[in-house]
Order: structure tokens, then C-alpha cells, then sequence
């Protein structure tokens, strides 16, 4: 019996062995990141007619293409994606947070920042550990009933979208999400 249990056990331990090591393998690589990253924009494009106006007048974007909602043990969401300037991926990050609670059948999630000032882009690439609500703030852009964007007559330096294969997401809140730069 004291076997069975040992062997057990070191199967266990030989499993979450691999599972750590296999992590960093199964990280996004940068280009499937730059390819995951055009698609979503082209998406986001799709969902309302404003948005390349948006996307052409932002000093940078910061796109995280595929967000995963992880629902074991207190749950979270975590996504990697890179920093556009000029349309040109310069850096990659990850997005990480509370869970939003999507339901498996709104597909996809994808988060994208549009920093619309040269300040608030540098603010943001100088900081460690940038959090929504805390080191800045970032106005979420929902959609009315007629399909427009709803933004602010003067547009905020920060604005968040949130959306899915099904569109914008304007209810979901990103205070509190945590991005750091990554190494890819």
C-alpha cells in the first residue's frame, strides 16, 4: 500500500513538474502575438465605424488579442499582447485581473488601450506595474443603440475597449487590471 501512495506521489510531483516547465513553452510567441494582435484591431474596426479614426489619432495601442477568463479557485483573467506606436509592435505585455464573469458563449474576449496623448503613453511605459484606476485612469468606450461609439466631446488621455466575436463589451470594467511589459 505504502508503494501504491509513493508511486502516486511522484506522479503527481513528475506532472507538476511538467506543467511548470511547460509554461514558458506555451507562452504566445511575439509574431503569433502580431498576428493575433492585427486581427483583433481589424475586428475591433468592424464593430463601429469611428473606430479608425480613434486608432489613427492614439500615440500608441496596446492590444491583448486573446484574454483568457480562468475559473478555478478564486478565478482571474490573464492575456499578452504588444504595445503599437505608428502601427509597429515596440513592446509586449500582460494584462492580468479579476474575472469578468463572461459567459463561454461570448467567444473570444480581447482588451485594447488607445493612449490618445504623448504624456499619458510615456506615463505608461515608465511605470512598473501600471494599474487601470490607479496609475491612470481609463474611460471605457461602450457603443449606443444606433452602433456609434459614445465618447466624451473632449477625448480623455486614456480610452479601454473590451470586446468579443459578438462586440463591444462596454459594461465590463477594467479597474484594477494589472499590464507589465514582458520579454518576447
Amino acid at each position: 500500500m505504502a508503494t501504491r501512495i509513493t508511486r502516486a506521489l511522484r506522479a503527481v510531483a513528475v506532472l507538476c513538474l511538467g506543467a511548470v516547465l511547460a509554461g514558458p513553452a506555451l507562452a504566445d510567441h511575439r509574431s503569433e502575438i502580431e498576428s493575433k494582435s492585427a486581427t483583433a484591431l481589424d475586428q475591433l474596426r468592424g464593430h463601429a465605424r469611428e473606430m479608425e479614426k480613434l486608432l489613427k489619432r492614439a500615440s500608441g495601442v496596446l492590444v491583448f488579442p486573446d484574454v483568457v477568463e480562468m475559473t478555478f479557485g478564486e478565478g482571474g483573467r490573464y492575456g499578452e499582447g504588444a504595445l503599437l506606436i505608428e502601427g509597429k509592435p515596440v513592446a509586449y505585455y500582460a494584462t492580468a485581473g479579476a474575472p469578468h464573469g463572461v459567459a463561454v458563449n461570448e467567444g473570444r474576449k480581447a482588451e485594447v488601450i488607445l493612449f490618445m496623448t504623448r504624456e499619458a503613453l510615456i506615463k505608461f511605459r515608465n511605470t512598473i506595474d501600471w494599474r487601470v484606476g490607479v496609475s491612470e485612469g481609463v474611460t471605457r468606450v461602450r457603443m449606443d443603440e444606433r452602433g456609434r461609439l459614445e465618447t466624451p466631446r473632449t477625448v480623455p488621455p486614456v480610452l479601454g475597449f473590451t470586446f468579443s466575436d459578438r462586440g463591444l463589451m462596454g459594461h465590463l470594467d477594467l479597474d484594477g487590471t494589472s499590464i507589465n511589459r514582458i520579454a518576447r
